[in-house]
């Protein structure tokens, strides 16, 4: 049996034959017809992506996937009828990895589904990571540098995680926007510029002069441990 996905959606006839669908590709599908059912299959499950639509009975999308994020780092790929680009925004900062709007093709669907497992996965290829003075656990997701424990966000946290699994690569502002924030986010690469800011703040001696990671001028940053 393939990833488990969670699929959350009220509209019986379409997440029957959504399941049915990623079933016949090889993954595991559970599903939930409303939020707090969502929740606790979730909390009980420990599924490996989730697919949630927006409006739900009971409690509604976004409160689910700021739920989720709090509790989980699990992927989370956010569907909705809605088209305005208010929604996409509020739904990717609610803690979305992506974000589809329906109607959609299962191809599309099956794709990002991929994109998702496939950076979750490279997160996951170790328990931790260690560079110098700097630990990171992948399991519990806590930081640590020179024996001090770091308050990371999620994003914080996953961002410095992939700099370190490629220490000694550069890597761009627009890879580094794919495999963290999707490569659907709506914004541009200077969301990572702030979030590197924050990072040097918190495990740079110098943070105004990094030794750990190092800008690239014009292309991106590499991590020098």
């Amino acid at each position: 049996m393939g990833d488990k996905i969670l699929l959350v959606d009220d509209d019986p006839t379409f997440l029957e034959t959504l399941a049915y669908n990623l079933r016949t590709s090889g993954y595991e599908v559970i599903t939930a017809t409303d939020g707090v059912a969502a929740l606790e299959r979730a909390q009980a499950d420990a599924p490996d992506l989730v697919v949630l639509d927006l409006m739900l009975p009971e409690l509604d999308g976004l409160t689910v996937c700021r739920s989720l994020r709090q509790i989980s780092d699990t992927p989370i790929l956010v569907l909705t009828a809605r088209t305005g680009e208010l929604d996409k925004i509020v739904g990717l900062e609610s803690g979305a990895d992506d974000y589809m709007t329906k109607p959609f093709s299962l191809g599309e669907l099956q794709a990002r589904i991929r994109a998702l497992l496939r950076r979750a996965g490279s997160l996951r290829r170790e328990d931790e990571v260690r560079s110098g003075g700097l630990v990171l656990n992948l399991v519990s997701r806590r930081a640590f540098v020179d024996n001090r424990e770091l308050v990371l966000s999620p994003k914080e946290f996953s961002l410095l995680a992939e700099l370190m699994h490629h220490q000694g690569a550069v890597l761009t502002r627009d890879l580094l926007l794919t495999r963290i924030w999707g490569y659907d986010f709506y914004g541009d690469n200077r969301t990572v510029d702030v979030h590197v800011r924050w990072l040097r703040e918190k495990i740079e001696t110098d943070p105004a002069h990094p030794s750990r990671i190092v800008t690239v001028r014009g292309i991106g940053y590499r991590f020098e441990g």
